[in-house]
């Protein structure tokens, strides 16, 4: 995901929505459980603003909903030959390097970032059904940092994912609050979206 920061990181970055952010505020609290219950039931997806947990960077919390059961999502999400995630306009080149046990090593290249190999080391948790993501390579992809974790917990007949990830890189001010393409709400918005609408063309292949 975070080959899409770059290209805005030289004239701006990239990503957010195009107009006004669904939901995006400084950092989470308790008043804001209801929020995002509402707007995953509508499956909108919900954007918060984090505090980093180092000295510099950002951070994103992004909820939202996919019509899918938790066990069929979770194939999907952990399906790392899956090359249907090249259908992502923003991924240009996916495969995976290696396995060890429940960590997973893959190579990606995007289209803001030509010819630049993101390497990414995931860590399948299971009986969580959890993901934890972090960047071998940041300094070769223009980042001081990447790193965050995805989580599924199951609502009724579908899944609700919840996608923390926190990163640094030059611009990442800009990127994180420019509200239009090119921007952080735009590329998350599009990020859910995309796996949205994905799960319900491909969730036959994962129910069998």
């Amino acid at each position: 995901m975070l080959k899409v920061i770059f290209r805005f990181g030289l004239y701006a970055i990239l990503l957010v929505f195009l107009g006004k952010p669904n939901a995006v505020s400084s950092e989470i609290t308790e008043s804001e459980t209801d929020i995002q219950t509402q707007s995953v039931a509508s499956s909108k997806p919900l954007i918060f603003k984090l505090r980093p947990e180092r000295k510099d960077g950002r951070g994103y919390k992004l909820v939202y909903l996919v019509d899918a059961p938790l066990e069929v999502f979770w194939k999907f999400k952990t399906d790392f030959h899956n090359q249907i995630l090249l259908s992502n306009k923003f991924i240009t080149a996916h495969r995976v390097v290696s396995r060890d046990r429940n960590q997973v090593v893959t190579e990606g290249e995007y289209s803001n970032r030509p010819k630049t190999i993101f390497k990414w080391q995931t860590t399948v948790l299971p009986d969580r059904h959890r993901l934890k993501f972090v960047l071998l390579n940041p300094e070769e992809c223009g980042q001081k940092y990447h790193y965050g974790s995805i989580q599924l917990e199951p609502l009724g007949s579908r899944t609700r994912v919840t996608q923390i990830a926190y990163f640094d890189f030059f611009g990442v001010s800009i990127w994180v609050s420019y509200p239009f393409y090119g921007g952080m709400t735009y590329f998350l918005n599009y990020t859910a979206n995309w796996e949205q609408q994905t799960i319900l063309k491909v969730k036959h292949k994962y129910e069998k």
